[in-house]
């Protein structure tokens, strides 16, 4: 199918449409031998509650940003390189059904497809991308991933002392190392882990004793060692955007009320040949 739509017409239309929606918030996303595979509406599972964002799949990136009018203008953009990613198929929610996670080294993420047959679509196409680059570049799939974020009303109480409870004064905070909602008495520490942020990250109690030895324990071996492979892609930044949960759920989302995503009859994902 790449090789097939590769330095075709109606690719380089479909790709120019994408960010033509963007505008000046996206990065350009055309590039020789890019392909636009697919795209589609998938729910996301964000720090305060699921929300719709479109997704578009390319031969070598995962793009998706928030919809401000849906086939006309989006924002948030997000850029993954596909190598970075790897897939994991979850169980259903009351909330949310066809669930898998994207899992990245700097950003791990719940998405859920309208019916099971697109979700199936989305994990066959995006196996196939991966694979794909794998093969070409040599490397072995990534085993480092980003804790996804536990989203904040999966506890009413602080998930390491389990004694503060949150309220309208008492704010949940989240950990960067394990994704668990904290106190604030909880996470007072900070941690520089470059793979996530040139700036320290919060962390919670637990995770900054763990890291701290695991700092001590690099510092003890030879660091002589080869560079590791990175998985950027040359001339991109992981986002057009600051990718934290204030980005995903602040925008005012322009979303059919009467439209329901799991019973509708409407296909929301399509992918091209």
């Amino acid at each position: 199918m790449v090789d097939h739509l590769a330095n075709t017409e109606i690719n380089s239309q479909r790709i120019a449409a994408v960010e033509n929606c963007f505008g000046a918030s996206g990065q350009p996303l055309a590039v020789p031998g890019r392909v636009l595979l697919g795209e589609g509406i998938l729910t996301k599972e964000c720090r305060k509650k699921p929300k719709p964002r479109i997704f578009f799949l390319f031969n070598d990136i995962l793009v998706y940003g928030s919809i401000v009018i849906n086939k006309r203008k989006y924002n948030s953009q997000h850029i993954i390189p596909l190598e970075d990613v790897t897939l994991e198929t979850l169980p259903d929610t009351l909330q949310m059904k066809n669930r898998w996670m994207i899992k990245t080294s700097k950003k791990s993420f719940v998405v859920s497809a309208a019916s099971l047959t697109e979700r199936k679509e989305w994990i066959s196409h995006l196996e196939e991308c991966i694979r794909h680059l794998l093969t070409k570049t040599g490397r072995q799939p990534s085993t480092e991933h980003a804790a996804p974020w536990i989203p904040d009303k999966a506890t009413d109480i602080c998930m390491r002392c389990t004694q503060t409870k949150f309220s309208t004064l008492t704010r949940r905070h989240h950990c960067r190392k394990c994704g668990f909602v904290v106190c604030a008495d909880c996470s007072r520490q900070r941690f520089l882990m470059p793979r996530l942020s040139p700036k320290p990250l919060r962390v919670c109690n637990l995770c900054y004793r763990q890291l701290l030895a695991e700092k001590k324990k690099e510092a003890e071996v030879d660091h002589r060692q080869p560079e590791p492979i990175r998985s950027d892609i040359a001339g991109y930044e992981p986002s057009s955007g600051d990718d934290s949960d204030k980005s995903d759920d602040d925008k005012a989302d322009q979303w059919p009320a009467d439209t329901e995503f799991y019973t509708s009859e409407v296909s929301w994902s399509s992918f091209h040949s």
